[in-house]
């Protein structure tokens, strides 16, 4: 899972990288780093960067080319993964809602097993009663 999530970095972070040549291809007053960020202000200790775009108009375009291409990869596995994602949700839910279902029958059956045993018992404790019909022994003769 790591590996496609590194590709993906690398394929966004090489667009950036594109893109931000680009921007600082077109810019008529230069480039300046400061610190860990690069802009066309010029800024307190920040270098000057040369930043001429020596390719050719053919090696442009299959950069360009190349960069859609990753994009349109990156957006694929982005699609993926998120229906990855919301089909592993949806499988924990119907596992939670099934063990819901299984330990609510469990329950049921438990107590159900509860009163069963406590008839058994009362009725052993008792006596049993005699009843109206009940008249003894039948002798027939013959």
């Amino acid at each position: 899972m790591a590996q496609p999530l590194l590709r993906s970095i690398a394929i966004v972070s090489l667009a950036l990288c594109t893109h931000l040549a680009g921007i600082a291809a077109t810019s008529p007053h230069g480039v300046w780093r400061c610190g860990s960020t690069y802009t066309d202000q010029p800024c307190k200790e920040g270098k000057s960067l040369n930043v001429d775009d020596s390719r050719s108009e053919a090696d442009r375009r299959a950069a360009d080319n190349a960069t859609r291409r990753n994009q349109v990869e990156a957006d694929q596995m982005e699609r993926t993964r998120l229906r990855r994602d919301k089909d592993a949700i949806d499988r924990d839910r119907k596992a939670a809602a099934e063990a819901r279902r299984f330990a609510l029958a469990e329950r049921r059956a438990a107590s159900a097993e509860r009163v069963h045993q406590a008839r058994i018992r009362k009725l052993e404790r008792e006596p049993r009663k005699s009843t109206m019909k009940f008249k003894g022994p039948e002798t027939r003769t013959l």
